[in-house]
């Protein structure tokens, strides 16, 4: 005896099936409509390339701005100057208790003769700077080298030197230590230009968002009145309001795809091409390009996923106005 089928399991898979028909019938022809009207299509495509190309150079500057304050905040170093008579067992007391203070990543003694030779390292190539060595006004003193996690918070270090009877005895008493100067400042501004740097590029991103959202929009507002007639055939016939809305969020979405990828290509090409001149006027670029070749994909796709959000938000504001669907 032949067992007949559950008529509830094929009536799913039909309508499973006739779902999957009209939603592949929307992509064709979400992507039909793009060669209806070419300038329309390449003057929303174009725009929004240049948004999310801003949106990629926001982001990656950030990165690069970040890397570069880092990679300078590591050669600023904080120095406590000490007396020439300083023991070494002293000196390793007031190590161990340096590197317990918050904000400090490492601490050094560097001696008088240490310090002359690291600026003749330095400054090899620089003959007034070796001939100003053997001055008698040019002395080198012996030093704790710290270095801060954040240069702008030397409260820890401030509030040892005042208050640590061990290392106030030890203290030259004319050379204070060296927690402010020309390189501190350097860093300071340069993290508040970063700042601003950022905040830039966060405001460009968001008129250029808006800018192309309303450029889809129109766009999108347009096809719907070229199509006007066949829509109202739509209606008439039955059509439902996501399969006549459905072909122009495709649309739209793939305005976003491709001005994705074409950001993303002049983007990473364009900080390719710059990076070793960059590199040159010591912008830490090399780390964030590495982490962009070894996550590409994925950055790929979050451009897509930008690009078609912004598609998509903006054809269903428009077909949601214009299409006027009961």
């Amino acid at each position: 005896m032949t067992k007949k089928p559950n008529t509830r399991v094929l009536t799913h898979q039909k309508r499973n099936r006739r779902q999957w028909l009209t939603f592949l019938r929307m992509c064709r022809y979400g992507v039909n409509n793009l060669s209806r009207n070419m300038w329309l299509t390449i003057a929303a495509t174009a725009v929004m390339t240049i948004t999310l190309l801003v949106i990629f150079t926001t982001v990656v500057a950030r990165n690069v701005l970040d890397d570069s304050v880092q990679a300078i905040s590591k050669k600023v170093d904080m120095s406590i100057y000490l007396k020439g008579d300083t023991s070494q067992r002293d000196i390793d007391a007031m190590m161990s208790k340096v590197r317990t203070l918050p904000n400090v990543t490492d601490v050094a003694y560097v001696s008088a003769d240490d310090a002359r030779a690291d600026f003749i390292e330095n400054n090899k190539s620089d003959a007034s700077a070796l001939n100003a060595i053997n001055n008698a006004t040019n002395k080198f003193f012996s030093k704790l080298r710290v270095n801060l996690k954040d240069i702008n918070d030397t409260s820890s270090l401030d509030e040892y030197v005042k208050n640590d009877a061990e290392v106030k005895k030890h203290l030259d008493p004319n050379h204070p230590p060296s927690f402010a100067g020309t390189r501190r400042d350097a860093i300071k501004n340069l993290a508040k230009w970063t700042d601003f740097a950022q905040k830039i590029g966060l405001g460009a991103s968001i008129i250029f968002v808006a800018i192309s959202s309303l450029i889809v929009f129109n766009t999108i507002r347009m096809a719907i009145f070229n199509r006007r007639d066949e829509i109202e055939m739509m209606k008439l016939i039955g059509a439902n309001k996501g399969f006549i809305r459905g072909p122009f969020v495709v649309e739209a979405m793939i305005y976003g795809v491709i001005a994705a990828l074409i950001a993303t290509l002049i983007g990473f090409l364009g900080m390719v091409a710059a990076g070793p001149a960059l590199e040159g006027y010591g912008v830490a670029v090399g780390h964030t390009s590495d982490v962009i070749v070894m996550y590409l994909p994925f950055v790929v796709l979050a451009m897509c996923a930008a690009g078609a959000l912004i598609g998509t938000i903006s054809s269903l504001l428009a077909t949601r106005k214009y299409l006027k669907l009961r």
